[in-house]
């Protein structure tokens, strides 16, 4: 009598959907665990200040634009997402995005892009496809994020020389090259100097007190000696007006369907990154912490906290890596550390907006120049390129594509060459082998999971075909040249299904092939130790009884297809 193993159900959607804040306070959330996430909060409070700005400036929106997003947009990731140390934001791996965005669209275009991106994002939660977007190939992820460093560093060489240019500055990297080295004669030296001392300070700080804010002081620092010694250079100020001291009232941008299908290719590109960088700064979370985050719940999240930011004038949100690291490593006991992180935002810019205005944007290019060298995971990319000459290719066309084409374009072929790679990696795992039955049924192995083939003389009435690894695609046409191959001398043919873990419609079409002209020819098929699933695939392809007969072991088929033989 068969037996039927219940199997487990899957989460249900309550497991799936529930923010990690709620699961943080039913397991008991005192004043400890409050004190700590306030120190980490105000930690990278710290952080993100110039770095919200700094990015912000570089995407092409206003310094204010860019710490709204990170008040709004970091309280709903925090508020509602999956992780627990998540600190959402404007990141810089958004920056050549945002700012094409703001070229051909406007301010409003990118605003409602930013809308849209969040709804994407939220449905691709919703639908549970977060869970796939971990199979992009570390190649991809290396060679994108260096290419986005390299891009994030070029936008910066204007600000950190102060060069005036003719025009407006080129958004490609080989057009903007040629403009920013026509104008190398109009660098401005106190520019420069303090571009350099920016950065000096953030090295120096991170080698011998890894613990304090460098960024924050060394923004201070450089605003500071410019207005103390009344440097000629450009602030915030001058460039933008200073930022204003409370948030805006949330608005809807401008939307028609015009609008929306122009702004559509953006919000996609927008969420197909931020769903990578989010759920890759979650990971590394759960590495820092061994903790795990629920992926679906993230991308809900982010997309409630797009929306949200572009209502409030922000622009794209997405989990960043720097913070979240940072937060970990302050202490941080869960999300409660990334709220108070948007509250001390929101009490900078309520009580300290008009010191904005006068930090200089050389110092700001300088905390972005340093984000940029240490965005480029350059020990991973060394290895990827000496150990693998497959993993080199995808690296580097992935890399190359990022910096000279286009981001999304540099990912969607890295993915595909990574594709065939495994495929192509896969199939040299599985091959077919023929041996020879035994002669006596008393021989056989007692598990009937696997037969040590006995060595004495071929059989001619029985054949047995043992096929080795996953059986698909990429491998059938290699193991169905084999399968066609049948004797004309042979009456039975086995195959043996006990080492393939799965099989696709393809090597079941093959299969099928092969029943088909074993048929013809008056050939026995019997397939041997197939799983249950592959079952359920073959029995849809049609391969059934009488035309073949199923057998739990090599041994059983052999002796079945023996008796059979004898008895026609």
């Amino acid at each position: 009598m068969a037996t039927i193993t219940a199997q487990p159900a899957g989460p249900s959607f309550a497991e799936l959907f529930t923010p990690k804040l709620v699961t943080v306070l039913r397991e008991g959330y005192g004043l400890p665990q409050l004190r700590a996430d306030a120190v980490a909060g105000l930690t990278v409070a710290i952080v993100a200040l110039p770095l919200s700005m700094a990015i912000a400036i570089a995407s092409g929106a206003t310094p204010a634009q860019g710490l709204y997003t990170a008040i709004v947009g970091g309280f709903f990731v925090s508020l509602l997402g999956g992780s627990r140390f998540q600190i959402g934001g404007p990141a810089g791996a958004f920056i050549v995005l945002v700012a094409a965005t703001v070229q051909a669209h406007g301010i409003e275009g990118l605003f409602l892009a930013t809308i849209l991106s969040g709804l994407i994002l939220a449905t691709i939660g919703l639908l549970r496809l977060g869970t796939y977007i971990k199979f992009i190939p570390y190649p991809v992820t290396v060679g994108f994020t260096a290419g986005i460093a390299v891009i994030i560093f070029a936008s910066q060489l204007k600000d950190l020389f102060g060069l005036t240019l003719a025009g407006a500055e080129p958004g490609p990297l080989l057009d903007k090259i040629p403009v920013l080295w026509a104008a190398a004669p109009t660098a401005d030296p106190a520019t420069v100097g303090l571009a350099l001392a920016t950065i000096a300070v953030i090295v120096v700080l991170k080698r011998l007190r890894p613990h304090w804010p460098g960024l924050l002081i060394a923004v201070t620092g450089a605003t500071l000696a410019a207005a103390l010694a009344g440097l000629p250079v450009a602030t915030v100020g001058t460039e933008f007006g200073g930022i204003p001291s409370a948030l805006p009232a949330p608005s809807l941008p401008d939307v028609t369907a015009e609008k929306m299908a122009a702004v559509l290719p953006s919000a996609i590109a927008f969420a197909l990154l931020g769903s990578i960088e989010s759920l890759l700064s979650a990971v590394v979370a759960d590495g820092m912490t061994g903790r795990r985050h629920r992926s679906n719940c993230e991308l809900v999240a982010q997309g409630i906290a797009n929306v949200a930011s572009g209502l409030f004038g922000g622009i794209c949100v997405t989990g960043t890596i720097a913070r979240t690291a940072t937060n970990v490593r302050s202490g941080a006991h869960g999300p409660m550390a990334g709220i108070l992180h948007s509250a001390f935002l929101l009490l900078f810019i309520l009580v300290a907006a008009p010191l904005a205005s006068y930090i200089p944007l050389a110092s700001l290019a300088g905390v972005l120049a340093v984000v940029a060298w240490n965005m480029i995971e350059k020990h991973a990319f060394a290895t990827l390129l000496r150990v693998s000459r497959g993993d080199a290719v995808v690296l580097l066309a992935t890399f190359l594509l990022t910096i000279f084409r286009d981001l999304t374009e540099g990912i969607v072929v890295g993915f595909a060459i990574g594709s065939v790679l495994f495929i192509h990696r896969m199939s040299k795992t599985t091959a077919i082998e023929t041996a020879q039955p035994f002669v006596a049924e008393d021989q056989a192995d007692e598990s009937g999971e696997r037969m040590a083939y006995a060595e004495g003389g071929a059989d001619p009435e029985v054949v047995v075909y043992r096929i080795n690894g996953a059986f698909f695609f990429g491998a059938a046409a290699s193991i169905g040249s084999v399968l066609d191959r049948i004797a004309d001398t042979h009456r039975a043919l086995v195959i043996d299904f006990s080492a393939v873990p799965f099989l696709d419609s393809t090597a079941a079409n093959t299969i099928a092939g092969m029943v088909a002209k074993a048929r013809r020819r008056g050939v026995r098929v019997c397939l041997a130790g197939t799983r249950r699933e592959a079952r359920r695939m073959l029995f849809g392809h049609g391969i059934r009884p009488p035309d073949v007969t199923y057998e739990p072991s090599v041994p059983m088929a052999v002796s079945k297809a023996r008796s059979a033989i004898a008895g026609s």
